[in-house]
């Protein structure tokens, strides 16, 4: 079975029913019902008419709801039977379902998971097994993000930020469970640039691939981090980064820069440098100075305070981040690398096991508990 073609088909079928009248949430059961039976009878590959044949059955089994739900009477008299068989209409509602699985009335928690089920095409066992929590769980929370977008209507187009906020969260979710979301957040992101042109959306696409291309280089045999710095740049996958590079500067040269441009172009000049040592920090400073123009949060002034550190040494990389809250997540652990390049190995080492007990998860804590053992024995 193709579950590649399957996923593809979920938010063209989703599209057209909704269009046709169906309820957004009664629409979306009736595809992922639809895909079920796909599987069961389509051991020998597809039909002629994939998706006029998804349609077809998604319809019925939409309309054999609506019958047996007498709250869904009216609906049900309005649908006029059903359509005339023949191929499916070429219309792509993708973009449009990205607006509704982004309404601004959702949490990002549930953004997320609702464009994962209705856009991306993946089951509710697959979401909650990506995000590790039960599939009661998550099944709950598909429900209420469905029963809050219920009859919205979308008769303009919809906010592209809130859309790229939900495609960056679902690409840092990274790589758990048995679905890939950082390479799931690539695909649906190609489908969005696709359709809209837009240099933010080119942005965060570019962002992805240069990420992802250090996927290989990332992590040791033991399932260790391997820091930037010492990763073994062979590894990584240089036809990503030459797209993503291409993309970039394509966005760029348009002159609207936004903050996933900004950190696209911070990861370029990491990708650029043949080995760590030779990275352009002065550029990547300036390229954080524009982002923080853009959006000043603390994860930024964070980056860019490291980023200082290598570039104008790490005293200068300590007073920056000084004047961050020390309560911010991960601040502690760029202390300890800050104080490590300044040659105050006692204090790293202290710094280092401090941020091992507040790491948010066992590969960070395994990290910097060994960043700290290895100062403490040298």
């Amino acid at each position: 079975m193709d579950e590649v073609l399957l996923r593809r088909l979920a938010p063209d079928v989703l599209g057209v029913l909704v269009r046709r009248g169906a309820d957004f949430a009664a629409a979306e059961d009736a595809v992922q019902d639809a895909l079920v039976e796909a599987v069961r009878v389509w051991p020998d590959g597809p039909p002629r008419d994939p998706k006029g044949w998804v349609i077809t059955v998604a319809w019925r089994k939409f309309l054999d709801a609506a019958r047996a739900d007498t709250a869904r009477r009216r609906r049900e008299d309005a649908a006029d039977g059903e359509p005339a068989p023949g191929p499916a209409p070429a219309v792509d509602d993708t973009l449009w379902l990205y607006f509704l699985c982004a309404h601004p009335s959702l949490t990002p928690s549930s953004a997320v998971a609702l464009t994962l089920r209705a856009v991306g095409g993946l089951t509710t066992r697959q979401i909650a097994r990506a995000y590790l929590v039960p599939e009661a769980t998550m099944a709950q929370r598909i429900s209420r993000a469905k029963r809050t977008v219920a009859g919205v209507r979308f008769d303009r187009p919809g906010d592209v930020a809130t859309v790229l906020r939900v495609l960056y969260l679902v690409f840092n979710e990274g790589y758990s469970g048995d679905v890939d979301l950082a390479a799931e957040a690539i695909r649906l992101t190609r489908r969005l640039a696709a359709a809209v042109d837009h240099p933010e959306v080119a942005g965060l696409l570019a962002l992805m691939l240069l990420h992802h291309a250090r996927r290989a280089a990332r992590t040791a045999p033991d399932g260790g981090l391997v820091p930037l710095a010492e990763q073994d740049r062979s590894r990584w996958d240089t036809a990503a980064i030459a797209e993503g590079v291409a993309i970039l500067q394509a966005a760029l040269a348009r002159d609207r820069l936004g903050e996933y441009q900004a950190q696209a172009a911070i990861a370029a000049l990491h990708a650029d440098a043949p080995a760590a040592e030779e990275t352009d920090w002065v550029q990547i400073v300036e390229w954080y100075d524009e982002l923080a123009r853009l959006n000043a949060s603390p994860v930024v002034l964070l980056n860019r305070a490291v980023a200082v550190g290598e570039a104008d040494g790490p005293r200068a990389g300590l007073a920056a981040l000084a004047e961050l809250d020390a309560a911010l997540p991960r601040r502690t652990a760029a202390a300890a690398y800050l104080h490590e390049r300044a040659g105050d190995l006692e204090t790293a080492a202290r710094l280092y096991a401090e941020a091992a007990e507040k790491a948010p998860n066992l590969a960070e804590r395994v990290h910097l508990t060994r960043q700290a053992a290895r100062l403490n024995t040298s």
